[in-house]
């Protein structure tokens, strides 16, 4: 599906699910919203599918890997050989987020947006890794919206296989480089303000690498009215194709977790792209990266956790789903006042 189609076909979220599934919580035999945000995102998921109905046995994990061109001017602590040994490593079982995912009961999808070498995941490269963006523009328009494309494709095909909910993840030595930009034109704030030390840098490296965004973003110019023109100056292949599944998921109508602060960035511009698209998000977790916040700030949405996490891979959004999973056991499963006899609570004036 193209942008053009994605910006036609996002409806509103279905009021009368929301309405039944709020009623649904309230005639269980418990304080009302004593489970706080987990009933909330189980009100929101009822909007996204259009039912009140629930469930998300089906869960997956779409972590999108790519490598930035920007690693060239040493804003980052390892090589870029790093981001192909990572994410080859998701299929294996010996990276963060796959062990979280067998724990959880989730399916993990690693994808090859733009790895700077062959990889044995799922192929759908677009370019052997971004250009230098301190030099020229990481990518061309035309690279960009096809790796949005990309992102919504892969949520259409997994929601085809039965998938009820998508984690977003991301691997790409130098992408806290690339979100930092894209936060700093997209929210109109100081590099130094968005800015973080990533994955580990010295006081010398911190400063390189908030010089380096600098100029970049000087010498492109990005307009923060239009992400994709953001994404393709100072922007990665990953944050592109995780725009995409955000917008996939408001085309199809699958719930999509936010993961930290690259994933946040994507989710940012995918509410640029589309306004629409924020209301079927949900929120895992707030990052240790300094623009976490201010990105959940601006797209007026809260974390479920607050767990000081910094890893990125999908991590977060991954420890969402057990507590997902628990909203839904007690929605579907718990007696209701009526089936005990006992008196409703009433919702105090």
């Amino acid at each position: 599906m193209t942008l053009e189609e994605v910006l036609l076909t996002v409806k509103e979220p279905d009021e009368g699910a929301m309405n039944n599934c709020r009623k649904r919580w309230d005639s269980i035999a418990k304080p009302l919203h004593s489970l706080g945000k987990m009933e909330d995102y189980l009100v929101k998921i009822s909007g996204m599918t259009k039912s009140s109905n629930i469930d998300l046995a089906k869960k997956a994990l779409v972590v999108m890997c790519a490598d930035n061109g920007v690693v060239e001017e040493g804003v980052t602590q390892t090589g870029q050989e790093v981001t192909a040994i990572v994410s080859e490593n998701f299929l294996k079982e010996q990276a963060t987020a796959s062990i979280m995912c067998r724990v959880a009961g989730a399916d993990i999808y690693p994808v090859d947006i733009g790895v700077a070498r062959d990889t044995s995941i799922i192929n759908h490269k677009i370019a052997y890794g971004t250009r230098n963006m301190a030099k020229e523009p990481a990518m061309t328009r035309e690279e960009t919206v096809q790796a949005i494309e990309t992102g919504i494709q892969m949520v259409a095909e997994l929601k085809e296989k039965g998938y009820r909910i998508i984690a977003t993840g991301e691997m790409g030595i130098g992408n806290t480089t690339t979100s930092s930009a894209v936060a700093s034109v997209l929210l109109h704030t100081s590099v130094e303000v968005v800015t973080g030390k990533g994955a580990g840098l010295s006081s010398e490296g911190f400063k390189r690498k908030i010089d380096t965004i600098k100029k970049a973003i000087a010498l492109h110019t990005p307009d923060p009215r239009d992400a994709i023109d953001v994404l393709s100056k100072v922007g990665g292949l990953d944050i592109a194709g995780l725009t995409g599944v955000f917008l996939g998921g408001a085309v199809y109508g699958v719930p999509i977790v936010i993961d930290g602060f690259i994933s946040s960035v994507a989710a940012l511009a995918a509410v640029n792209i589309c306004p629409l698209s924020k209301e079927y998000m949900l929120v895992s977790h707030v990052s240790k990266e300094p623009a976490a916040h201010l990105i959940l700030e601006a797209l007026k949405m809260e974390a479920a956790l607050t767990c000081d996490m910094c890893l990125g891979e999908g991590t977060g959004a991954v420890t969402l789903f057990p507590v997902l999973e628990m909203a839904v056991a007690v929605y579907n499963g718990m007696s209701t006042f009526q089936d005990i006899q006992v008196e409703e609570y009433k919702p105090l004036s």
